[in-house]
């Protein structure tokens, strides 16, 4: 799987036309895609120039000389020069690679360093042209021809800082004092107009595939065809600032601009794809670039080299890509799902299993990952993966010993770091949590030994972990369960549903009272007015609770009860509000949990009347959510409304999602392209664009995709995010 060294491919927007293209009627064949990934080569001091040879060899000019390594990970930097500051480094077209410092030009060819005399030192840009390289400097401009460098008596700016020649000879050098064109025979042109160039503060020149010079600088990009300016490339087009530093055409065409906030690309002037953050760059401030025969970008940043790295792959390799790293490092015994966290953050060396409180609601995910898979595929892994996942479910409400409470998560009872541990609370304390939260409720005692004494089991169960039960179990029960088994799924939620009716439809904990989230009684729910935000989402999840626990028994009390709450106590009426919901109330998360219900709502409900409305409930729901492009919400919809819709956007995800799983810390707030908003989460800073999952917080589904930052590089998340709707869409037949 190391081959697998690759993410990302253009931002979603430029996915959508390519991915419709093989789209058609609503069925996408599997075909290769380009995916990236970022390697890291850090350094201890900023890269100011970078080139590759044709050795694969990677060179960098900085502060204190010259160094090269070859393109692994595993090799350190070697020093070639570090008696002084170095500013460039080059590679001809017969692979010499030619080195500008503080005290001149310097070429190393057939293994042999050479000083080149005969150049007022420093040289800070060196270029290739037809008659040979030139170096340029503060001191002026020299052009060798084979064997000396000879000095061209042109005025150019003491600041160039990017030159480049035009296939006729002309040369083009960027300046901080304009754009400066200097023909073969010396005639000199400035470009520093605002009618020529957005700004005189130029960084970089590159010819684009249609002959069009683009000059790269403070304040963007200025397209120039026939010495005019055709068109402009600023903030509107996707630089994230004004601050651009370079530019440089790809092998492919496409057109790689640096800024100081990240590395953009353009297929188009008038979009492109951004890539920025640690997740893809060891600093956002790009500052040069260049690319290898086969397409990978080398970046020179402050804080080392990054290449971005490329290659083919199909949706079906980057899943088994994506199950590799699952069973290596996000399955802990008995077989829980979940999440790791990593010593020293980044490092995947150091990952360590890790406790979460929602071990439950996402090895439900991962449960229905399996099943989807199985019915797809009928592999015998795919059957006793999913039947373990059930039984760690199913485990989690033995090893509390009571008539049907369950575990938030487990651990072995030998560790000694775990979240949340046990606590007391003195009276202050108790006195300013309810005042801050009137429904706080204070748990001292959140682990406890199983009687076993092999286990420690987490409380306090939460509403989330209830409905990602159900959600697995449903699954597992239509698609994968035998008679033995769904026989066992029976005598389960039988036992849960019992204990809920008990309690008057309240989770009630091992201290004898509700969890705090737990709570789906009419008594808190219509007649408490601390519980009217959760009023209309846990009516929901009660109505799908009950319904699925007669829908497997064909027990008819859980069928009284379902009628009962919604003719006595409106719960139908309550969950009419899902779509309604105030904004002071509303989190992002409460859509997936609806998500994890309306399947068992559609399917299990044979009443004519009460299917109606919680087909028109969904559809109605589904029409505000699909701006969030998100295909777990997309193919769950398809698969409850025997419907197929939004696959483009589906597959654009699911193509553009990074290999890259560590929780990498995004910041959208530094860019200038987007606005903060707060929407669709009132209480959220978020942006008014949907980033493409390339520059997303790493995804899961209880995060809200227009987040504007966050991110713990602490942890590495569990890949089931992607695998559960990609399994999905195969099932459903949309993906071939």
């Amino acid at each position: 799987m190391k081959l697998l060294i690759l993410s990302l491919t253009l931002s979603i927007s430029l996915l959508l036309g390519w991915t419709t293209s093989y789209t058609q009627q609503n069925r996408y064949n599997d075909v290769l895609f380009w995916q990236e990934t970022h390697e890291a080569h850090p350094t201890s001091e900023e890269v100011r120039s970078v080139a590759v040879d044709s050795t694969g060899t990677i060179w960098i000019a900085t502060s204190s000389g010259i160094f090269r390594k070859k393109a692994s990970l595993e090799t350190n930097w070697e020093k070639v020069l570090t008696d002084g500051p170095a500013y460039a480094v080059f590679v001809d077209a017969q692979s010499s690679i030619w080195l500008g410092t503080w005290n001149g030009v310097y070429r190393y060819s057939n293994r042999q360093l050479q000083r080149i005399s005969g150049i007022a030192q420093p040289i800070s840009v060196l270029c290739s042209s037809p008659e040979g390289i030139y170096a340029i400097g503060p001191n002026g401009l020299w052009r060798y021809d084979g064997s000396t460098f000879t000095k061209k008596e042109v005025a150019i700016p003491r600041s160039v800082r990017n030159a480049l020649c035009d296939s006729a000879g002309n040369l083009w050098l960027a300046s901080d004092v304009g754009l400066y064109y200097i023909n073969k025979v010396g005639t000199i042109r400035i470009f520093k107009d605002k009618d020529k160039v957005i700004s005189g503060y130029i960084k970089g020149v590159e010819f684009d595939t249609q002959r069009q010079l683009w000059a790269a600088g403070l304040g963007g990009v200025s397209l120039l065809a026939n010495d005019k300016k055709v068109q402009e490339i600023t903030t509107q087009n996707s630089l994230p600032t004004v601050y651009v530093t370079c530019v440089k055409k790809a092998p492919d065409g496409t057109m790689w601009v640096g800024t100081e906030k990240g590395i953009v690309r353009y297929t188009q002037p008038s979009r492109g794809s951004l890539l920025f953050s640690r997740r893809w760059l060891l600093h956002d401030r790009i500052n040069a670039l260049t690319f290898d025969a086969t397409g990978n970008a080398y970046l020179a940043t402050p804080q080392g080299v990054s290449i971005i790295k490329r290659q083919k792959m199909t949706l079906a390799t980057k899943n088994d890509y994506f199950q590799d790293v699952l069973l290596k490092r996000h399955i802990r015994a008995p077989w829980i799902a979940g999440q790791c966290r990593l010593e020293k953050a980044g490092d995947l060396s150091t990952w360590q299993p890790e406790d979460d409180d929602n071990d439950g609601e996402y090895t439900g995910n991962y449960l229905a990952m399996e099943s989807f898979r199985y019915a797809t595929t009928h592999s015998p892994d795919a059957k006793e993966n999913a039947k373990k996942a059930f039984q760690f479910l199913k485990k989690l409400q033995e090893v509390t010993d009571t008539d049907g409470f369950f575990a938030r998560t487990i651990v072995p009872a030998l560790w000694t770091n775990v979240h949340d541990g046990n606590r007391q609370y003195s009276a202050q304390e108790l006195a300013d949590e309810l005042v801050k939260e009137p429904r706080f409720k204070p748990v001292e005692t959140r682990w406890r030994p199983s009687k076993d004494g092999q286990w420690l089991w987490k409380g306090d169960t939460s509403s989330d972990e209830m409905c990602g039960h159900f959600f697995g179990y449903f699954f597992y029960y239509q698609l994968v369960a035998d008679d033995s088994e769904k026989s066992v799924i029976r005598k389960h939620v039988s036992r849960i549903m019992d204990y809920l009716i008990a309690h008057n439809f309240n989770f009630i904990d091992i201290d004898g009272k509700p969890t705090r989230w737990s709570v789906w009684s009419p008594d808190q729910l219509n007649r408490d007015p601390e519980w009217a935000p959760d009023r209309a989402q846990n009516s929901m999840e009660m109505l799908g609770f009950l319904l699925f626990a007669h829908y497997i028994t064909q027990n008819s009390k859980y069928y009284q009860h379902y009628l009962h709450l919604i003719e006595k106590e409106h719960y139908l009426d309550n969950m009419a509000q899902v779509l309604h919901q105030n904004p002071a109330w509303f989190i992002y998360f409460d859509v997936v949990l609806q998500a994890y219900i309306y399947p068992i709502l559609l399917h299990c409900e044979k009443d004519p009347e009460r299917l109606a409305f919680y087909q028109k409930h969904m559809d109605e729901w589904f029409a505000k959510r699909q701006s969030d492009q998100n295909p777990l919400i997309n193919f769950i919809y398809c698969y409850a409304r025997n419907k197929q819709v939004e696959l483009d956007h589906s597959v654009g995800f699911l193509i553009d999602t990074p290999l890259d799983l560590i929780d990498w810390h995004i910041d959208h707030t530094q860019r200038e392209d987007i606005r903060i908003v707060r929407t669709p989460v009132l209480e959220d800073e978020q942006v008014d664009t949907l980033p493409p999952p390339s520059i997303r917080m790493t995804v899961r589904w209880d995060k809200n995709p227009w987040t504007a930052a966050g991110g713990d590089p602490h942890r590495e998340r569990e890949p089931v995010f992607w695998q559960l709707p990609y399994w999905m869409g195969r099932y459903l037949k949309m993906i071939q």
